[in-house]
């Protein structure tokens, strides 16, 4: 199994994903920040998990992930899309690189649960997004229980 850690951050999603796909699978964790791709590296070399790749990117830019086309079996977003004025964009280059039949996964912060995280106006509710990335080609899947201040929505690749 191969699986992209769109806006990986530190690694948290991107150290369960390599242990969960195996030594046989491979996860590649992009982001913009240098410092946060040194982080996944030192964590990958201390778990001994030697099926991540980290790229240096922005998935705003058409292609920056330099996956090939077709080469994910799944894409994971967790808290990435809030940030972005240009969610089409990324959600294009998830399409981009998700094979036929694979799976979008978006994890993003719940518009209206106060608390903790960015805030209210730039948290998009869930169907909102579930809109949004139909828009894109997307086929709803389901959605997934994540807590009280987040929610989770997994679509397939047509």
């Amino acid at each position: 199994m191969r699986a992209a850690d769109f806006g990986c951050g530190s690694g948290f999603f991107t150290m369960l994903i390599a242990k969960r796909v195996g030594k046989e699978g491979k996860v590649t964790a992009i982001d913009v920040q240098e410092a946060a791709l040194d982080s996944i590296h030192a964590k990958a070399k201390e778990k001994g998990l030697m099926n991540i790749d980290a790229v240096h990117a922005d998935l705003e830019v058409p292609g920056s992930s330099r996956l090939a086309d077709g080469s994910q079996d799944v894409v994971l977003m967790a808290n990435v899309l809030f940030q972005s004025q240009k969610k089409a964009d990324i959600l294009t280059e998830a399409k981009r690189v998700l094979a036929s039949s694979g799976r979008l996964v978006i994890l993003e912060w719940d518009k209206g649960t106060g608390g903790f995280g960015p805030p209210d106006e730039l948290r998009m509710d869930r169907e909102a997004m579930k809109q949004l990335v139909q828009q894109q080609g997307f086929a709803f899947e389901r959605l997934l229980e994540t807590g009280q201040y987040h929610y989770g929505l997994v679509f397939t690749k047509p």
